[in-house]
């Protein structure tokens, strides 16, 4: 990096475990889950600006370029919070698809606030950029850690643990959007299968990959799976196709499959292309990503 300019990945999370414990009083769901980083990022570019503005431009389609944007979003809170007269160009190379439920947005923002924490000089902890994050969004005080955690509260609450067995991620997305806001108002609270989070945090603990597989669980499945056939659609074909362990991530759409063996993961791959065009075949990162920069 030189002093104007600094270059930060953003890595997808994928859920290994969602569960939603109820309504709370502000509006938000108490939720428990178990997120951990994959290998599909986006690149997040910050240029030093001497005059006072922000300016964001992105490489892909659906992006907001204005103050709908995260990463723009966690620009001007940092301004607000210390005083910033200095502003920054914000250019994101989009390889997380959009609205997909892998915490895209999310990540670029909190690839903004470390960045500009650097590019602005202002000695922040990534702790102190974890409680700010949460002011953006539920998975950014996650994404500013990376690596695998347990989030709870409205996902802002960040537990530690150690990274999953290492195996290959089959993500695929349809080509639709799913609102989280939608997906929340329409889920049932009263009548949902809890997954078993502590079993699954004993499986990551102990390194037990078919543990982690049978663990999987999503309650956000009864809602956007019966509202959205072809989510279903693709999670059966993953199956079928022969993935260890299938979930869709987040509120959807996107499904994603585990698999230890990279031979079956290219066959699985191939099956998926002929009706899903976004299919991505990347490693789970699992550790924290704190020296995420290039």
């Amino acid at each position: 990096m030189n002093d104007n300019k600094i270059s930060i990945k953003a890595p997808a999370k994928i859920n290994l475990s969602l569960d939603v414990l109820g309504k709370r009083e502000d509006g938000y769901h108490e939720v428990k889950m178990i997120m951990t980083t994959v290998d599909l990022s986006d690149r997040v570019e910050l240029t030093l600006l001497e005059e006072d503005r922000i300016t964001i431009e992105s490489t892909g389609g659906f992006v907001p370029l204005d103050q709908r944007n995260l990463a723009f979003q966690a620009a001007l809170l940092l301004k607000k919070t210390f005083g910033v007269k200095k502003g920054v160009g914000i250019h994101i190379s989009k390889h997380i698809p959009v609205a997909a439920g892998l915490a895209g947005g999310s990540s670029d923002a909190a690839a903004a606030l470390k960045g500009l924490n650097e590019l602005w000089e202002l000695g922040l902890s990534l702790d102190e950029l974890a409680v700010l994050g949460a002011k953006i969004g539920s998975d950014v005080s996650f994404c500013v850690y990376g690596g695998t955690a347990v989030a709870s509260g409205r996902g802002e609450h960040i537990q530690h643990i150690k990274a999953p067995p290492p195996c290959w991620v089959l993500l695929a997305k349809p080509p639709i959007g799913v609102s989280t806001a939608e997906v929340y108002r329409r889920l049932d609270t009263d009548s949902i299968d809890h997954p078993d989070i502590e079993a699954m945090i004993r499986a990551i603990e102990s390194n037990d990959y078919e543990g982690v597989c049978g663990e999987l669980g999503n309650v956000l499945e009864t809602v956007t799976l019966p509202l959205h056939p072809e989510v279903k659609q693709i999670k059966d074909q993953m199956h079928r196709l022969g993935a260890d362990g299938v979930l869709m991530s987040g509120s959807g759409p996107t499904v994603f499959g585990l698999f230890q063996h990279e031979s079956r993961v290219n066959r699985v791959y191939n099956g998926l292309r002929g009706f899903c065009h976004e299919v991505y075949a990347v490693r789970l990162l699992g550790e924290g990503q704190e020296d995420f920069k290039g």
